[in-house]
C-alpha cells in the first residue's frame, strides 16, 4: 500500500522572523507545534520512515551544478527564517535530492538502511548532547563507551571474564577507541603502530616527544613503509600522509586470482624493504575488502609480520561483523592475531553515519599516543578522549550499545547470513545469464560482474592478450553507459569500479560493485537490476560502443 505523505500548508510568501530576545528563548524552550511543518515532518517519519524516504527523494536525476545553484549564497542570513519556511527548504532542495540509501534496489554502496528505534533513541542522543572526550561532559556516557569497546574486543579476541573484569574501566587502560569512522579508526591504529615503534630508549624521548627526523635518525631508517594489498582503502595513504610516512611510502603488494594479498609477494616485499633499511611501521590485512568483499589469509600474514617485527592490523571495516555468524566466522580466522582492528559501526551494524572504532589487543597500546592536558584530560582519569585523535566527540556509542542490545548476536548473524546467501545466489544468476560476465565470486557480501554479451565472451575466450585489451575497452565503455545511465533513471542503482584482472593478464577492467547489506532486498530484485541492466544495453548509445566489436571483427 502507499504511503500518502502528511500535507504540508505552505505560502508562496516568506515571511522574515524578528531577531530578538525574545524570539530566541522560544526556540531554545518551546517545540514546534504537531500541525507545524517540522512537527509534521517529524510524525511523518516517525510513523513511516520507508514511506517518507521513497515518497520524499526524487528519483529524478538532477545535474550537480543545478543542485549547486541552490547552495550558492555564501553569506550568513542577516535576520532569522521561521522554521516552517527553512523546513520546506530542506524538504525540497535537500531531501528531494538525497541518495535513497535504504531502497531495496539500491545496492551499490555500503551505507545500510536504519532499524526504526535508532529514529527516537537518536534524538535522545541528540537532545543530551554529551561530549564524550571527559566524564565531566558526559559521566555515564563514558563507562557505556568504554563496555562498547569491550563487547566489539570481546568478539574480536574472546579473552576471558577477568581479563575484562580488569581492563574495561580501568584508568591506565584502553581497549579501543571510538571514532567518526574507519578512516580515523585506521588513522589511529597506525598512529599507535608509528609511536610504539619508536618507543623512549635511553637519551632518546620517542617520537611522539622528538619527532619522525630524530627518530629514524636513532634507529638508523631511510624511510618507513605500511604494506598492504593492492586492495588496501584509500584511508591507509591518508593515515601515511598525516603521520609523516609519506604516501609514496604505503607499499602495494599484488593480489592472487582470489584478490586476496599474494603471501610470496608479501614475503619479498618485506625482505627488499627491510635490505633497504625501510622500517615496517605496519602490514595491514583486509577483512572485507572495499571493491570485492574478498578476506585477506589474516593467520599467515600475522606470522609474517611477527617475523619482521611490524604492527599487524586489520582494516574489518566492513567485514568485522561478519564474527557474529558462526557460519562465516572461520573466513575471518587469524584475526584474533592481529595488534589492532577496525570495524565501522555504520556498516554492518546498522547504525547511523559517524560511528568507526579500532580496538587493540594489548590495553596499554593506547598509551603509546596518550595526551594529557589541566583543565580536561587530567592523568588518572578514566577519560577516552586522552588517546583519541578526535576532541569533542557525540555519544554515538549509545546506538552501538543499542543495536547490541536490540537486535543481539543472534539477529546480527541472520542478518549476516542471509546478506551472503543473497550475495552467493545473485552470483549464480549471473553467472546463468548469458550476458553477463561474474568478475568475483563473493565470498562475503560484495560481488563484481559487468555486461558482455555471449558473442562478446565467445571472442574474449579465444583472443590474444592484444585483443583482449582492445575488446575490454570497448565493454568498459559500454558498463560505464549502462551504470550511468540506471543510476539517472533512479529506479535501482549499483557502482562501478576498476581492477586488475589475472584472466586478462592483470589488465585493469570496469565491472558493477553491488554490495548486499539490505534486509529488504530480495532475489526478485536482484532479477530486476539485471533486466533493467539488460534493457539499457538495447539502447541505441550502448549498442553504438558494442557495434565497434563487430567493426573490429
Amino acid at each position: 500500500m502507499k504511503h500518502t505523505p502528511v500535507k504540508i500548508d505552505s505560502t508562496d510568501s516568506h515571511a522574515l522572523a524578528t531577531a530578538s530576545l525574545e524570539n530566541l528563548y522560544r526556540i531554545f524552550t518551546v517545540p514546534e507545534a504537531p500541525n507545524s511543518t517540522l512537527g509534521a515532518i517529524d510524525k511523518e517519519i516517525s510513523d513511516n520512515l520507508m514511506g517518507f524516504l521513497t515518497d520524499r527523494i526524487v528519483a529524478r536525476e538532477r545535474s550537480l551544478k543545478a543542485i549547486e545553484a541552490d547552495f550558492s549564497d555564501s553569506d550568513i542570513p542577516e535576520v532569522p527564517q521561521f522554521v516552517s519556511d527553512y523546513t520546506e527548504f530542506v524538504l525540497d532542495k535537500l531531501v528531494a535530492q538525497s541518495v535513497h540509501t535504504a531502497a531495496p534496489g539500491f545496492i551499490g554502496h555500503m551505507a545500510t538502511p536504519l532499524p526504526h528505534f535508532m529514529l527516537p533513541l537518536s534524538r535522545i542522543m541528540v537532545a543530551l548532547n554529551q561530549n564524550l572526550v571527559k566524564i565531566e561532559t558526559s559521566k555515564a556516557f563514558t563507562p557505556l563507551e568504554r563496555q562498547v569497546l569491550g563487547m566489539l574486543h570481546g568478539l574480536v579476541y574472546e579473552r576471558n571474564a577477568d581479563f575484562y573484569a580488569d581492563n574495561l574501566h580501568n584508568s591506565r587502560r584502553a581497549l579501543g577507541s571510538f571514532c567518526s569512522g574507519g578512516t580515523t579508526a585506521n588513522i589511529t591504529a597506525l598512529w599507535v603502530a608509528r609511536n610504539q615503534m619508536f618507543r623512549p630508549d635511553g637519551d632518546f624521548q620517542g617520537l611522539a616527544r622528538e619527532g619522525i627526523a630524530n627518530a629514524m635518525l636513532h634507529a638508523g631508517y631511510r624511510k618507513l613503509a605500511i604494506v598492504v594489498s593492492e586492495r588496501g582503502h584509500y584511508s591507509l595513504s591518508k593515515a601515511a600522509d598525516v603521520l609523516g610516512i609519506g604516501r609514496n611510502n604505503v607499499i602495494s603488494v599484488p593480489t592472487d586470482a582470489r584478490s586476496k594479498i599474494d603471501l610470496k609477494a608479501l614475503r619479498a616485499t618485506c625482505a627488499r624493504l627491510q635490505s633497504e633499511q625501510v622500517g615496517i611501521v605496519s602490514i595491514v590485512g583486509i577483512a572485507g575488502a572495499t571493491e570485492t568483499g574478498q578476506v585477506d589469509p589474516l593467520t599467515e600474514m600475522a606470522a609474517i609480520a611477527a617475523d619482521v617485527g611490524a604492527h599487524f592490523h586489520v582494516d574489518a571495516a566492513w567485514g568485522g561483523p561478519t564474527l557474529m555468524s558462526d557460519t562465516y566466522k572461520p573466513i575471518l580466522k587469524g584475526i584474533e592475531l592481529a595488534d589492532s582492528v577496525t570495524i565501522d559501526a555504520h556498516k554492518q551494524l546498522y547504525v547511523p553515519m559517524g560511528a568507526g572504532m579500532v580496538v587493540f589487543k594489548d590495553p596499554q597500546a593506547l598509551g603509546a599516543v596518550e595526551h594529557h592536558a589541566e583543565y580536561i584530560l587530567r592523568a588518572g582519569s578514566k577519560d577516552l578522549g586522552q588517546y583519541s585523535m578526535e576532541g569533542s566527540r557525540p555519544g554515538m556509542a549509545m546506538l552501538v550499545h543499542a543495536a547490541f542490545h536490540i537486535i543481539g548476536r543472534k539477529g546480527y548473524e541472520i542478518i549476516i547470513d542471509q546478506n551472503v546467501e543473497k550475495a552467493k545466489a545473485f552470483a549464480r544468476m549471473i553467472d546463468a545469464h548469458s550476458d553477463f560476465e561474474l568478475i568475483t565470486d563473493p565470498e562475503l557480501n560484495i560481488l563484481n560482474y559487468r555486461y558482455a554479451p555471449a558473442a562478446v565472451q565467445s571472442r574474449l575466450a579465444s583472443a590474444s592478450s592484444a585483443e583482449q585489451m582492445v575488446i575490454n575497452d570497448v565493454l568498459d565503455r559500454a558498463n560505464k553507459r549502462i551504470q550511468k545511465q540506471q543510476r539517472a533513471a533512479g529506479k535501482t542503482f549499483v557502482s562501478r569500479t576498476r581492477f586488475s584482472q589475472h584472466r586478462y593478464g592483470g589488465q585493469p577492467v570496469s565491472v558493477f560493485r553491488v554490495v548486499m547489506a539490505n534486509p529488504m532486498t530480495t532475489l526478485e530484485t536482484l532479477r530486476t537490476i539485471l533486466n533493467e541492466q539488460c534493457d539499457l544495453a538495447q539502447r541505441d548509445g550502448t549498442r553504438a560502443i558494442l557495434s565497434e566489436l563487430d567493426a573490429l571483427a
